[in-house]
């Protein structure tokens, strides 16, 4: 998806919230004023209430705010696609929660990867939006510029998990300055108070000239703060017990999501259609291979050497109707891969309540009918006459819809594997251990007479057998097979080898192997949305304090002085750590320059800026970029989001795996010093190297 068709989702999975509230509230105070309001507002006031198709003006805004507006019609992109930049990333993740209803917000660290004025214009959009609406909005920021930290009315400062100070913004010098520390005029505030709760940055505050300095931990800070006239009044606040005879109905929200299910539903079913339509490609694919291995198919059995007189020529019908439903089977296995990609959105949105789980799985059960119906019935057309079944139209009918069910089986067992295992590796092995079950179990590798009695329950409730059963019953009780046996049986042909194959020649198996596949397709389902509803993703990492960094913070919280061993001392001198045994060694390398000239770097035009009016087939991102890399010089590549730094570093490395590359990188050793030109070439001469990039 782009830029602003995210937003525009995350908008109406959010819902409008208090916002019709208050537009009431504003037109009715409007009226009784007899206030006109102006026409430009009265039509945001009024896209911002509606929700709906009515948010692209809200969505423009904030993107405008977020400075996305640049790259709006850009896909997100991810490890395999080109997208927008890191910082771009972050700011539409701000902006997929800004542009909801949202009356508290928990931030952070908005601002890694952002510039500063990028964050600046973020926090004063936060501020205004906090002050005019009445809001709660709490942020956690990692050294702040100047102006962004004065944007800030209270300040939290948190150590070793205790709360320093918390209070007015201003007030917090005069705390400090209480506790003996002060902050230089041309020093960031911001950074004073970060630096004067470590150990090693307090020092330098330090104002009382007739004591002598000493550290001074947080929990100390913590205690004096309790005492400090903030803490009074803070903890006096707290004491006093809320009454609720003074709470508005509106404060807490009612409902867990933020527009009514049928507009979820909607909103959903018209998201996994234009992803539908952006991977059509990999839909198309699926079917010309199917198509492909189903003429390979035809050419193996092909209705000229297939005949209808013996056992033996059932038994080959019998491998041709297993071999079609097991590539059947086969072809859902890509929802494994392809659901298991989506999972991190997935449980993204689940999380943020924008929308509940059975609201994303029937619209995909829903849009994967058209791919069945499509893929079933080109296997079909293209091999149930040219590999000679029964030409009753009516057989030919009842094939189709059992391989149409047993394809949106097969799609269901696969999104509930990918769902149960989370991860590529765990779902592909599950996958692949679920097809060697039903393979195995379903009656025609190992018929049902033979399967251990410790195994009989996998027989019974294997999808590939009811399939089995029903398409064999389907064919082999036609006029095809409508003969004797021989003279020893009174059984038809049809009848014969399904009992050879310990296979249930009843008619009506037909419709049980059909409702086995459709109770089968809606079990998978229900259990995909349960597990997507209550299924945490794989791998969440836990806190884990080592001893050494433990002990170091029990020291700096009770105010000791870290006692550093002579033995650890002595490990890292210079003149005496060569009596101890170091680990490692040292590995021999010469230096390297680097440099690169003219670098251009292309990418093809998106369809929907072409639809736009745009007539340029590719953007460039790199211009002519020119420079060097040398050794023993630390080089910073500086510039703001989204200005190429991230593409350029990817373009030397040779990362870019898409769009066209210009100019040219060489890579060259550093002369040594006391050696000629003409020595170190006749040396390294093979060592040089050029890679032409167009």
């Amino acid at each position: 998806m782009t830029v602003r068709e995210t937003l525009q989702f995350a908008g109406r999975c959010q819902g409008v919230g208090f916002k019709f509230d208050m537009l009431l509230e504003l037109a009715r105070r409007e009226k009784n004023d007899g206030i006109k309001p102006d026409e430009d507002l009265d039509i945001f006031m009024k896209s911002l209430a509606l929700g709906g198709q009515e948010t692209n003006l809200v969505v423009e805004y904030i993107m405008k705010i977020l400075g996305l507006d640049i790259c709006g019609e850009t896909l997100v992109g991810d490890e395999m696609l080109k997208g927008i930049s890191g910082g771009q990333k972050k700011r539409l993740t701000t902006g997929e929660l800004l542009i909801g209803p949202a009356r508290v917000l928990f931030m952070d660290e908005i601002s890694n990867g952002l510039d500063s004025s990028t964050t600046y214009q973020i926090i004063r959009y936060l501020r205004h939006s906090t002050h005019a609406l009445d809001s709660t909005t709490i942020i956690s920021l990692l050294q702040p510029a100047p102006e962004t930290y004065e944007l800030f009315d209270d300040v939290i400062l948190l150590c070793e998990g205790q709360i320093v100070y918390q209070g007015p913004r201003v007030a917090a010098l005069d705390f400090f300055r209480m506790m003996g520390f002060s902050c230089p005029e041309r020093k960031n505030v911001a950074d004073f108070l970060q630096e004067v709760t470590s150990k090693k940055g307090q020092e330098q505050y330090w104002n009382v000239l007739d004591h002598p300095y000493r550290y001074i931990p947080a929990g100390k800070f913590a205690e004096a703060f309790s005492l400090y006239r903030e803490g009074k009044n803070l903890s006096e606040e707290l004491h006093i017990p809320f009454d609720k005879r003074h709470n508005h109905p509106a404060a807490l929200a009612t409902r867990t999501y933020g527009a009514k299910r049928l507009d979820l539903l909607k909103t959903n079913f018209q998201w996994q259609k234009l992803l539908m339509k952006r991977n059509s490609f990999i839909y198309v694919f699926k079917f010309v291979q199917l198509l492909l291995v189903a003429l390979i198919t035809m050419s193996v059995f092909f209705r000229s050497t297939m005949h209808h007189n013996t056992i033996d020529d059932g038994r080959l019908y019998l491998g041709s109707l297993y071999f079609s439903m097991v590539i059947i089977l086969f072809n859902g296995f890509t929802e494994v891969s392809m659901l298991v990609a989506k999972l991190p959105v997935l449980y993204k949105h689940r999380d943020l309540h924008f929308y509940p789980s059975w609201a994303y799985t029937l619209p995909s059960w829903f849009l994967s009918i058209p791919t069945s119906f499509m893929e079933a019935g080109g296997w079909v057309v293209v091999s149930y006459y040219t590999m000679g079944y029964d030409p009753a139209i009516t057989r030919f009918l009842r094939q189709f819809l059992l391989y149409f069910f047993l394809h949106q089986m097969s799609i269901g067992l696969f999104r509930l594997i990918g769902s149960l295992g989370r991860n590529m590796i765990v779902a592909n092995t599950f996958g692949s251990f679920a097809m060697l079950v039903v393979m195995a179990l379903g009656g025609y590798i190992i018929s049902g007479d033979h399967i251990p009695s410790w195994w009989i329950w996998g027989f019974w409730i294997s999808p590939l057998m009811y399939a089995q059963n029903s398409a064999s019953v389907n064919e082999f009780l036609g006029h095809s097979w409508d003969k004797r046996a021989g003279n020893q049986t009174n059984y038809t042909l049809g009848k014969a080898i399904l009992k050879v194959q310990s296979m249930y020649p009843e008619s009506y198996w037909y419709w049980i192997g059909l409702g086995a596949m459709v109770g089968y397709t809606i079990l998978f389902n229900m259990l995909f949305t349960i597990f997507l509803a209550y299924l945490n993703p794989l791998g969440r990492q836990q806190a884990v304090v080592s001893k050494s960094e433990l002990q170091e913070r029990e020291k700096r919280r009770k105010g000791e002085s870290a006692v550093i061993e002579l033995r650890e001392y002595l490990k890292h001198s210079e003149s005496s750590g060569k009596h101890f045994n170091q680990r490692g060694m040292v590995l021999p390398f010469q230096p390297l320059s680097m440099a690169f000239s003219n670098i251009n770097y292309y990418v093809d035009v998106p369809l929907e800026l072409k639809q736009q009016g745009i007539s340029e087939d590719r953007l460039q991102l790199l211009v002519n970029v020119t420079g060097a890399f040398r050794p023993g010089v630390l080089t910073a590549l500086v510039g703001v989001s989204g200005a190429g730094k991230t593409t350029l570093m990817d373009v030397l490395a040779g990362r870019k795996t898409g769009g066209v590359i210009e100019g040219n990188i060489y890579i060259y050793l550093v002369i040594p010093k006391g050696k000629t030109l003409l020595q170190e070439f006749l040396v390294t001469v093979s060592r040089l190297m050029f890679i032409p990039l167009a």
